[in-house]
């Protein structure tokens, strides 16, 4: 699906936010957007008394001048009660076609000219017969040409209606009386539904669509920087650090591999969350459905369609459906973000430990007070926009499962939420991307560490030793490194001072901190593949 309006394009202005505070609920919150004056509820001294009046006085001026101010602070990015649709709109709007209040609309159009085209196929119902190819058109038209012109019209309506899917059902009424053959059938829009049988399938579609359209894509291109970053670095040894203290070396390289790994991993994983649907009625039997016609097999016709949307069939359901499959899909979304949460940290570590430059960007201010600062805010950017995903996404996921009896409204509500938790990740998610196209990989800083770490070097020594029975191998090398400073011939003298075939001699004595990187180098250069085997046939060809 497009984003569909009469300038072809979507704009804050027409109202297309993620946020249900900036759209639906805008009204009942406009009364906040003013300065609370609670100064005077605290005492102060006589040399604050000046200040406080001072205070009192601008924050009565800034109240007036809102008060007196026309616009009544209409929907723009500087009244966004949420980022969102504010400060971050520019990097998050591919998602408002599918998450905003518009796609909801959109989809519940979608579901209730889908379901009278079905009701024209079932022989049973000869009150809808089968439409001929221009009123099929006239319906898909409808679809296809959805606008925000047309979204703001359901919400006129919906003024009246004070329910925002009978709404939709009067637009499509209105939309269709001038069309002979569906004017005939205006009350078959939707026949025998419940509101949630639109809009659990609407749910879905929002969902199904994001993914795959917005958010899938950006995961992948996260994934692929990474095994560029991986494959790139292969060779470059660093130190490893185990409880923040120095450890076996491995490779720049091997390290970003592994989060390239995990992180296609969950992609997968979320990838494999089928999107379900509902369609049986007030409280999931059928019961209407079954009265009007009875020889039909509603849950047959029903399988059918959902499942013609793209969605899994729910046979099991009450009023609404179950949402499951929504906590499982956000849950994998969240182990997705805590591994990148994970790589933001490393990261910023890497930084600060001199591993990793950033590159500059002329004009770019890292402190207010101090000029030489270059800090690594994409990746905290991205780290603090992961734990607010991840807090909303967890809410979803804890709350949408519940609902009593066979069905309370709590959730719906809380589903008008969905795009805060996907809009808060694909941040993060464009954050990282641009931080990782700033790092320089800094290999003199990398090297000066190896060269302070030659105790490192005990653990290979300690193993040949016990290879050929030379008695308390980590005892004698825990005594030479444990709190000494170690260097490159303390060690060889070490080394040559054991009692060892030549050639394992040998082969120790030629091992540096830079070299004993074990198979490091080639996880590294092989990280394409192993995210190629974890995604199966979907390749991502730019990490080869």
């Amino acid at each position: 699906m497009e984003a569909r309006v009469s300038s072809g394009v979507l704009t804050k202005t027409q109202s297309p936010f993620l946020s249900p505070l900036r759209g639906r609920k805008l009204e009942s919150l406009r009364n906040m957007s003013t300065l609370p004056n609670t100064i005077h509820n605290h005492q102060f001294s006589n040399a604050s008394l000046y200040l406080r009046s001072t205070f009192s006085s601008r924050t009565h001026s800034f109240k007036q001048a809102i008060k007196d101010d026309s616009r009544e602070f209409e929907l723009s990015s500087l009244t966004a009660l949420s980022p969102l649709d504010g400060r971050y709109w520019g990097k998050v709007k591919d998602l408002a076609p599918y998450m905003s209040e518009y796609g909801l609309i959109y989809f519940r159009v979608l579901v209730e000219i889908k379901w009278l085209l079905m009701l024209s196929q079932i022989p049973e119902v000869i009150e809808v017969p089968s439409f001929s190819a221009e009123a099929q058109s006239y319906l898909l038209g409808l679809i296809d040409g959805f606008s925000m012109d047309d979204a703001l019209e359901v919400k006129k309506i919906e003024r009246v209606t004070n329910h925002d899917v009978k709404a939709v059902e009067y637009f499509l009424k209105q939309k269709c009386q001038s069309q002979p053959e569906i004017a005939k059938v205006l009350e078959f829009f939707h026949f025998a539904c419940t509101s949630e049988d639109i809009n659990n399938l609407a749910h879905a579609l929002m969902l199904k669509e994001a993914m795959t359209k917005v958010m899938f894509p950006t995961m992948d291109k996260l994934v692929e920087a990474i095994c560029k970053l991986a494959k790139a670095n292969a060779s470059v040894s660093m130190l490893s650090r185990t409880h923040g203290q120095p450890a076996s070396p491995t490779t720049l390289g091997k390290e970003m591999a592994i989060f390239a790994v995990r992180l296609s991993r969950e992609r997968q994983e979320i990838s494999q969350v089928e999107m379900m649907g509902k369609f049986a009625g007030a409280v999931g039997n059928y019961n209407a459905h079954i009265v009007a016609y009875p020889t039909v097999i509603w849950p047959q016709i029903a399988e059918q369609f959902v499942t013609s949307l793209g969605l899994k069939f729910n046979p099991y359901v009450t009023q609404i459906e179950t949402h499951d499959y929504m906590a499982k899909l956000y849950y994998a979304i969240i182990r997705f973000n805590n591994i990148l949460i994970d790589f933001d940290r490393d990261i910023w570590g890497y930084i600060s430990l001199g591993y990793f430059k950033q590159i500059t960007k002329a004009g770019e201010i890292g402190s207010s007070t101090m000029p030489h600062k270059v800090n690594p805010i994409d990746f905290e950017n991205s780290e603090g926009n992961l734990g607010k995903a991840n807090e909303d996404l967890t809410y979803l996921s804890m709350k949408l499962p519940i609902s009593r009896w066979q069905r309370d409204l709590t959730d719906s509500t809380v589903l008008r939420n969905m795009g805060g938790g996907l809009g808060h990740s694909l941040l993060a998610y464009k954050s990282a991307l641009q931080g990782i196209g700033k790092l320089q990989v800094n290999e003199a800083r990398l090297s000066e560490d190896l060269n302070q770490a030659w105790e490192v070097l005990a653990e290979p020594i300690q193993t040949v030793m016990r290879r050929y029975g030379v008695p308390e191998p980590y005892e004698k090398l825990k005594e030479l490194t444990r709190g000494r400073a170690v260097t490159k011939e303390s060690i060889r003298e070490f080394i040559e001072g054991l009692e060892l075939p030549e050639e394992a001699k040998t082969h120790l004595l030629k091992l540096t901190p830079h070299s004993y990187v074990g198979a490091a180098v080639e996880l590294a250069k092989t990280v394409d593949s192993a995210v190629n085997v974890i995604n199966g046939s979907e390749v991502l060809e730019t990490c080869r």
